[in-house]
């Protein structure tokens, strides 16, 4: 009775393996015909992400207190908005709207690029409209701002 006992305790192990050899190797094809990430890729940064709301200042305080970090007072070259510098170094701003026609709420992300011509460019053959092309700020760089659907984005160059 032991030896088959013995035998069944072998025999169930040896079908355990078999199955887990087989789920391992199913994982392995499947992580293999995942495509390749961003990561493999251009690293994509987010160099500011823009806030335009008419609560500036209720903005400003929830993200504080949820992200622990600091909104600086209105930065005039930035429309006004207050300015909070991220521990990765992109920027953090929360302004109200500019002109009736801007509305709010927007969240508009700035899309470093190294150069910003050929980024609009490229931006333009797919169909994307701009609303400001290539625009100086001193200190800071060149931004660039383009609908594409209902979606708002913004290009920057350092």
């Amino acid at each position: 009775m032991r030896f088959y006992f013995a035998r069944l305790s072998l025999l169930f192990a040896f079908i355990f393996m078999a199955c887990l050899s087989i789920v391992q190797t199913a994982a392995s094809e499947e992580q293999a015909r995942v495509p390749a990430t961003a990561a493999s890729g251009p690293e994509m940064v987010i160099q500011y992400l823009e806030i335009v709301t008419s609560d500036v200042d209720a903005t400003c305080e929830t993200l504080s207190e949820v992200h622990s970090i600091e909104f600086g007072a209105p930065q005039p070259s930035f429309g006004n908005a207050r300015i909070a510098i991220l521990s990765n170094g992109g920027r953090l701003g929360v302004r109200a709207p500019l002109s009736e026609d801007e509305g709010a709420p927007i969240v508009r992300p700035y899309i470093l690029v190294e150069d910003i011509e050929l980024a609009i460019a490229r931006a333009e053959a797919t169909g994307a409209e701009f609303a400001m092309l290539a625009t100086e700020m001193p200190g800071h760089g060149k931004f660039a701002i383009y609908f594409l659907g209902d979606v708002q984005y913004g290009l920057w160059e350092r």
